[in-house]
This record gives structure tokens, C-alpha cells and sequence, in this order.
């Protein structure tokens, strides 16, 4: 989940760079002190959520969150601020959620929970298969010919039987819709379970994934280590 920051106190924006750092499925994005440059990197980096101050120089968290709802396609808000008095305000430009400074990491992460829920009814996850682009058209992915999925720096990849596309959804949001037909190997990557055949121990203690299909061999993260066992060995 691709998160921009709006904040025009530095030790706020530093503040919340750590709290987003705790989870595996956020990338930080951009860090902005004020309503413009909110806008312009919304434009350019194309966030999933935009965590918005109210308060700024220029353009108020408001205005900036009343022009975002005029397009097509924008990112889910969640303001956070210090004052309470704005947050009917926010519910009426169609806000995610409103968090009071100073934010906790319990009500970030259940707004950020929020806005990935959001994000997954609204994407183009349809069951059997994945949207993806080709230039300007829209291709569609059979979920059975993917291999599996990378988070880049700015687009997921997914290789496949037929070659490799870039999709906009976040591997977060991927996950949650997929459910138990995808598992997560790394914070960078996920594969069809139906893919994952077995583990290769190196020889410095690095764990690799055998899949069918392809000669990749994404490694597995201590983190998720366990849990890939234990499904290898239900699946058994």
C-alpha cells in the first residue's frame, strides 16, 4: 500500500515515517509540508492513501482533500490532525478515517486497515484473474498462469506463463482480495499457493522458494518463514 504524508511540522512527518515503517505492506512515498505539494505528489506518485494534515501553509488539509474528491481517481484520506472540530467536515469530503495527534500506532494501523479494505472493493481484482496494463490498453491475467508478484518502487509485477506486466494494485491490497490463494514470502513478494512446491536452504542460511512454472527462486524472510512451512506442510 503506497502511503504519501502531508504534514507541515517536521518532527510529525519524521514521527509518522516510523510508525509507517513497522508495517511489511506500506510504502512511504512522499513526505510534503503543505496542500500543494500534496496535490502535486498525489499526481506524480499516485498514493493509495494520503495521510492529511489540517492545518498547513496555502492550501488547508480540507481544500486539499475537496479537490482530490472532483477526480475520478484518488487516494483514500485520513486526516491527522490536533483539533477535533474538523473531523464532520472530513466525513463529508468522504475521509477514511480521522486521527488525533498524537497518533497512536493502534489507530493508525486500524485506519490503514480501513483504507486497504476500501482500496480492495474499488480494484479491478476479479476472482479468477488480474488487470493489467500494456501501454495503454488493459490486459487481463489468468490468476492460474501467475507466477508470481513483486513490489517495484512504484508498480507490482507480475511475471506470468506469458512474459512479465506492471499492475497498479499494492501487493497489500492483492493479498487481502486473493486471500488464501496467494502467500506472502517476503514484504516485496507474494505467490500463488498453488505455485509453492518446496524450500531450498542455502548454504548461508538464506531460504528459497521452489515454484512450478519458472526457474525464479524469491527468497523467504525469517519473518514469514514459519508460516510458509506450516502451509507446505498442510498442503502435503
Amino acid at each position: 500500500m503506497r502511503v504519501l504524508v502531508a504534514d507541515d511540522e517536521p518532527l510529525a512527518r519524521a514521527r509518522m515515517a516510523s510508525l509507517l515503517a513497522r508495517r511489511a505492506d506500506v510504502q512511504l512515498v512522499g513526505s510534503v509540508a503543505d496542500g500543494e505539494a500534496a496535490l502535486a505528489a498525489c499526481a506524480s506518485e499516485r498514493p493509495d492513501v494520503l495521510l492529511l494534515d489540517v492545518e498547513m501553509p496555502g492550501l488547508s488539509g480540507t481544500a486539499v482533500a475537496a479537490k482530490l474528491a472532483a477526480l475520478p481517481v484518488r487516494p483514500q484520506v485520513v486526516f491527522c490532525t490536533a483539533y477535533e472540530q474538523h473531523a464532520l467536515s472530513a466525513f463529508d469530503l468522504g475521509a477514511t478515517d480521522y486521527l488525533l495527534k498524537p497518533v497512536r500506532a493502534e489507530r493508525l494501523d486500524e485506519a490503514l486497515d480501513r483504507a486497504a479494505a476500501r482500496l480492495v472493493a474499488a480494484q479491478p481484482v476479479r476472482g479468477s484473474w488480474l488487470r493489467a496494463r500494456s501501454g495503454g490498453d488493459e490486459v487481463r491475467i489468468p490468476l492460474a498462469d501467475v507466477l508470481l508478484l513483486t513490489a517495484g518502487e512504484k508498480y507490482v509485477t507480475v511475471e506470468h506463463t506469458g512474459g512479465s506486466r506492471l499492475i497498479d494494485d499494492s501487493l497489500r491490497q492483492l493479498e487481502v482480495a486473493l486471500g488464501e490463494r496467494v502467500i506472502r514470502l517476503h514484504r516485496n513478494c507474494l505467490v500463488p499457493r498453488d505455485r509453492l512446491v518446496g524450500l531450498r536452504t542455502l548454504a548461508d542460511g538464506r531460504v528459497l522458494a521452489r515454484l512450478a512454472g519458472t526457474e525464479s527462486a524469491p527468497e523467504v524472510s525469517r519473518r514469514n518463514l514459519a508460516t510458509v512451512r506450516l502451509m507446505l506442510r498442510a498442503d502435503s
